[in-house]
């Protein structure tokens, strides 16, 4: 006979509607990518590339990319680094804001106190048959493992006075209340951490291309000027290109780091979960034969 007693995923609780992503949150994620690119290039165009930045400004009146040249500053000389960069300073932007995000959403998410300690007070409470006390601690806990458990122990206490199931049967309902309560927090937590995971391979990609096409540019111009002066134009480029890569090995490092974070306190709230689960019909299966 199968084991009662530990909570298993089901398709019904995978396909509960309310378990599908809010609309509101959708928006954020379509709007908030294109509002950071612009603001990329807004921080690239007019703030590294304020004329005022550069010995020997573009006075053609160009608006989209003047030609300034001579930079004043080192930070200002990413100005130069071509096209790419308010793209990889845009990825940047959305790294940021998604890691705010979600570290908004992660820190509500695993409530207050330890989620162990947590865990043992809801025992106890069950161990006495003190159901109201328990749920008591689910309101205090304020997360999703609080809330995972404030759903089955509604359903626990439904099925305490329940006449008609046979013990089996109450269980099963516990840990299908359970399996539908988790269907509702799991989504939220790992909502936009895709961003994060795109962005750590795409940034580095991005910023190599911008090397590449600055690579381009300065050996284009050694072969149409020569001599010495085409050589130290050459060794400049270079280093405006190599800007690419640095601001897209960094994007791409923050993402890693914050996307490996996240999911290793996501992996503890699931864990919690889990447990949660595991201790509501466990003491239901003891206390309630």
């Amino acid at each position: 006979m199968a084991d009662l007693t530990k909570p298993t995923a089901t398709a019904t609780a995978a396909k509960k509607p309310a378990a599908q992503p809010n609309k509101g949150g959708n928006l954020i994620a379509t709007l908030a990518p294109i509002a950071c690119i612009i603001a990329g290039y807004v921080i690239w165009r007019f703030v590294l590339g304020n004329a005022s930045n550069f010995s020997n400004p573009d006075t053609s009146g160009a608006w989209f990319w003047p030609s300034h040249k001579g930079p004043k500053g080192t930070f200002t000389k990413m100005y130069e680094g071509g096209i790419v960069v308010p793209i990889l300073i845009g990825c940047f932007l959305i790294v940021l804001t998604f890691v705010i995000e979600r570290l908004l959403t992660v820190a509500k998410a695993a409530g207050t106190g330890s989620n162990t300690e947590f865990i043992r007070k809801v025992q106890f409470h069950l161990a006495n048959k003190e159901v109201d006390k328990a749920i008591a601690e689910c309101d205090k806990q304020k997360g999703s493992v609080g809330n995972v458990m404030k759903s089955g122990l509604k359903k626990y206490k439904e099925m305490i006075t329940n006449t008609e199931l046979d013990s089996d049967q109450k269980v099963l309902n516990i840990q299908k209340e359970i399996e539908e309560a988790t269907a509702l927090e799991l989504p939220m937590l790992e909502k936009n951490l895709v961003f994060l995971s795109t962005i750590a391979s795409v940034a580095t990609l991005l910023g190599l291309f911008g090397t590449v096409l600055g690579m381009i540019r300065s050996f284009s111009k050694l072969g149409e000027e020569g001599g010495g002066e085409a050589a130290r134009e050459l060794s400049q480029g270079i280093s405006e290109a190599l800007y690419n890569t640095a601001l897209g090995i960094g994007t791409s490092a923050v993402a890693i780091i914050m996307y490996n974070v996240f999911t290793t306190r996501i992996d503890a709230i699931t864990y919690g979960i889990d447990e949660s689960g595991f201790t509501l019909t466990q003491s239901f299966a003891a206390n309630y034969k």
